[in-house]
């Protein structure tokens, strides 16, 4: 059994620490003697699995691919991630082009059973992401809050760079649910934003971004200062949500008055 990273303090103060640690702890968690039987089996097997009835046959392999995509939910899937990995990317009408979640496309994407070509370096690339996300999940053990902070400023470094329209992106956020609880939770919006019809929420997301950070692009929100001002917004509205009530007058407080910075 993992042990989880406590932090011991919510909030922004909490993520500072983490930002702090955050190497020092990955490093450590790479050492874990869990994590090394799992990356170990995954470069020495990985090859072996020439097809996607293969890797989806081996617990061990599938377990750490869809770990490292942040997909271990759908482990006991194994039929839906076969045919997720047996896509034709280049098919607007095949499965994976059709999910609205593209972790699913970035897995396929990665081991490329459906073109024929995998991404160079899948061994070492699969492993070092896999170790990424079961450091997050590792603080999120301890701070849900914090790990999916973790998630959205990753998430964020490669949105940053795709070349798709940016309603493209926000819909992809929109369809991601650990990047949603971020966004939603910086912005203030209530879970029944989610049984508004999806245009209408295109349309509120990138107006409560462009109230709150300024921008809708999401180069501009990749940038250090207003990736801060979203996750520290996101971190603080989620300690004040969470504290007892008298504590939620100070809190509120601190946030308003440039907590943030």
């Amino acid at each position: 059994m993992s042990m989880p990273i406590v932090i011991g303090v919510g909030g922004i103060a909490g993520w500072k620490i983490i930002q702090r640690s955050e190497a020092r702890q990955i490093e450590a968690v790479a050492k874990d003697p869990v994590v090394q039987r799992s990356t170990t089996y995954f470069r020495e097997n990985i090859a072996r699995a020439n097809e996607a009835d293969e890797l989806v046959r081996d617990y061990r392999l599938l377990s750490t691919a869809l770990s490292a995509f942040g997909l271990e939910a759908d482990l006991p899937n194994k039929a839906f991630i076969r045919k997720v990995l047996e896509s034709d990317l280049s098919d607007d009408k095949s499965l994976v082009n059709r999910l609205a979640d593209k972790r699913y496309r970035k897995l396929a994407e990665a081991f490329g059973y459906g073109s024929g070509k995998p991404k160079a370096n899948l061994a070492s690339t699969v492993s070092q992401a896999f170790v990424q996300r079961e450091f997050e999940r590792r603080v999120g053990e301890g701070d849900e809050t914090m790990r999916l902070a973790l998630n959205a400023r990753r998430e964020l470094s490669e949105l940053s760079t795709r070349s798709s329209s940016q309603k493209t992106l926000w819909y992809e956020v929109m369809a991601n649910p650990p990047m949603r609880k971020v966004f939603e939770g910086a912005f203030g919006f209530p879970t029944s934003y989610g049984r508004l019809p999806v245009d209408r929420q295109l349309e509120e997301f990138m107006k409560a971004s462009e109230k709150t950070l300024g921008t809708t692009s999401f180069k501009e929100i990749n940038t250090p200062a207003v990736l801060d001002k979203l996750i520290n917004t996101y971190v603080a509205r989620s300690q004040i949500a969470l504290a007892p009530v008298q504590n939620r007058y100070s809190n509120a407080l601190t946030l308003l008055t440039g907590g943030m910075a």
